[in-house]
């Protein structure tokens, strides 16, 4: 069934009132009446297809009240016809910036009233379907937007679920490797941290100081490849126990070689050259200086340092002072220099992760 037409008829005259209402029902068009401005901007409200305006009205005029009815964001697109005796050339254009659709002349005729309503409340008629279109597009749009965000919360959560697995697995992969110390994890966690404060100390991005953190816990992953009786002897190793210890380098880039992860990739970087050393003595490749890969280097200096102020089955934890000497005694010869310093620098902040990193 279609919905009939509604006008709002605004004329100080009651009878052009009754009028106007009688022609607009007899053309199958439902009407409201208002007196005056005031009461025509109440209604206009209502929601309306289309007002018919007399010109002359005491307060407030045609005009300002077409005026007005434009300022209005939602009502605003409302055809206006504006019914006048003024036939003058001036008053068409003031009717016109205020805001009329068009002119019908007083006294009001029924055809002239039709033709010149018919139109307009066409044109409405096609704004509200466009507007009801671009009502129910944007709707969906945002319906589906809603699915599409739930849906990316829910895959990031899987990822960030994934990541977790993934981070899990390496650690316990690392622990696994030297599982006979009962304080590898606390060790594990004290060199990262080191490695992480002289990869930031370096400015470098904090995408890779994360990497650095995450991967430089794999530097001793080939030990699950050495026997116990050599990981956990408690004297000097015999030169040949040594080759054989040596061998945790490549154990552990075998280990980790041929992941497509970027954290895999450099944990084998790390594994392979965090026992070079800066004058080139160092194994398994008696890399030189900045041959040596930077993720190496830096491993270096923080595996180092925990180790010797930890406690071994071969031997008793330094104290900060003696390990200080001893890595100081070790410039760019185990270590580089650069990288020596700016540890050294910062050892505030190494001796504070130290403390927040003790075996409880």
């Amino acid at each position: 069934m279609v919905q009939a037409k509604r006008i709002l008829v605004v004329d100080d005259e009651a009878p052009n009132r009754d009028l106007l209402e009688a022609l607009l029902e007899s053309l199958g068009i439902e009407t409201e009446l208002a007196c005056d401005g005031i009461e025509a901007l109440a209604k206009i409200k209502l929601g309306f297809d289309l007002v018919l305006l007399d010109v002359m009205m005491p307060g407030m005029d045609g005009f300002e009240v077409a005026r007005r009815i434009r300022q209005d964001v939602e009502f605003g697109d409302v055809p206006i016809v504006m019914a006048t005796a003024l036939t003058g050339k001036e008053d068409r254009l003031r009717a016109v910036e205020a805001g009329a659709n068009d002119f019908i002349t007083k006294p009001i005729d029924k055809i002239e009233l039709r033709v010149r309503t018919a139109s307009l409340l066409k044109m409405k008629e096609a704004q509200d379907v466009i507007k009801r279109h671009q009502k129910e597009l944007e709707e969906t749009v945002q319906k589906r937007t809603e699915a599409l965000r739930l849906a990316l919360a829910d895959m990031a959560a899987a990822q960030r679920r994934t990541q977790e697995a993934h981070l899990d697995t390496l650690q316990r992969l690392v622990l696994a490797a030297e599982y006979k110390d009962e304080d590898t994890a606390i060790h594990l966690q004290r060199m990262s941290r080191y490695a992480a404060l002289l990869a930031k100390k370096l400015n470098l991005p904090p995408g890779e100081v994360e990497l650095i953190r995450l991967a430089s816990p794999m530097h001793d992953v080939g030990k699950i490849g050495i026997p116990e009786l050599i990981l956990l002897k408690p004297g000097q190793f015999t030169s040949d126990e040594f080759e054989k210890m040596k061998q945790h380098t490549h154990i552990g880039g075998r280990i980790l070689n041929g992941s497509p992860s970027e954290l895999l990739k450099a944990g084998e970087i790390i594994a392979l050259t965090h026992h070079e050393k800066w004058d080139g003595t160092g194994y398994p490749n008696g890399l030189v200086g900045e041959a040596i890969p930077l993720w190496g280097r830096i491993s270096t200096v923080a595996d180092v340092f925990d180790a010797l102020t930890s406690q071994r089955p071969y031997k008793k934890a330094f104290t900060n002072d003696q390990a200080v000497t001893f890595l100081r005694d070790g410039r760019a010869k185990h270590f580089d220099p650069t990288l020596l310093d700016l540890f050294l620098d910062h050892f505030d902040e190494v001796v504070a992760i130290q403390q927040e990193c003790r075996k409880p």
